[in-house]
């Protein structure tokens, strides 16, 4: 049973992308990697994947063939995992709407910049139960992100955790915050046998925000090729349910 990830974009393992890959490797996963600069090639896409996850990974260096290829892998039961960031859904250079890949995921892209880049508190609200927010402190600890792409749930995906903005200001000595849009953060859904799954934010700075510390307690962790990285606990714990949950039975399958 093969229980692989093939990890494509964030730029490098020595840059963005070694936080992902080191939350991959500290849960004990094999992975195979594309930079965000290198076009995918077929014989890597044919071979058969547990989870698909593009993260700042453009629409341009993966094919319309190759796509198809993984839009039929996810129907007989691979995962699809789509990360945020300025080359994610549509971004600044993502361009993933009206793409096959982009047609399976649980969410609708716009054909416009979708990027939006907080300045002020942008936290993490669980608006509904799911596998992969299971046993977290949203409630009580709620982290922050730093920015996120504006997307859409499709009618049968189903919304687990937004973004709230708050506008803060100084009044009396203290600090009034002042609610304001809400943001879906993360959506999941199906397409075929298989999941799929849409986190808005990054798993890397700058958009990761808060969110990168998260926990009471820290990860230490470094892939092969990467650079070492230190998160939150909880940080760290939710990635690997997100990528676990996607994934599936073949990623939740004990050796």
């Amino acid at each position: 049973m093969n229980r692989s990830i093939l990890y494509l974009g964030d730029t490098a393992l020595r840059g963005a992308a070694g936080y992902l890959a080191g939350v991959i490797h500290h849960c004990g996963w094999p992975f195979e990697y594309v930079p965000s600069d290198r076009p995918s090639d077929a014989a890597l896409i044919e071979r058969p994947w547990a989870l698909f996850v593009l993260s700042d990974y453009p629409a341009a260096n993966l094919a319309a063939a190759l796509q198809e290829r993984i839009c039929e892998q996810v129907a007989a039961g691979a995962g699809l995992l789509m990360i945020g960031g300025w080359e994610s859904y549509h971004g600044l250079g993502g361009n993933w709407d009206n793409t096959p890949v982009g047609r399976i995921l649980p969410v609708d892209i716009g054909s416009a910049d979708d990027r939006l880049n907080c300045d002020q508190p942008l936290l993490v609200r669980q608006v509904s139960d799911h596998p992969t927010v299971a046993g977290l402190p949203w409630h009580s600890r709620p982290p922050g992100v730093g920015g996120l792409n504006r997307i859409a749930p499709q009618p049968a995906a189903q919304l687990v955790l937004e973004a709230r903005r708050f506008r803060p200001r100084e009044e009396s000595g203290g600090f009034v915050f002042e609610p304001a849009e809400s943001y879906p953060l993360l959506i999941v859904g199906r397409h075929g046998s298989g999941r799929t799954a849409a986190f808005a934010s990054d798993a890397a700075p700058h958009w990761v925000g808060g969110l990168v510390d998260w926990g009471p307690g820290r990860i230490v962790a470094q892939a092969p090729g990467a650079e070492t990285i230190e998160v939150g606990d909880l940080y760290a714990r939710f990635f690997g349910q997100l990528l676990a949950w996607t994934g599936g039975e073949l990623l939740s399958a004990k050796d």
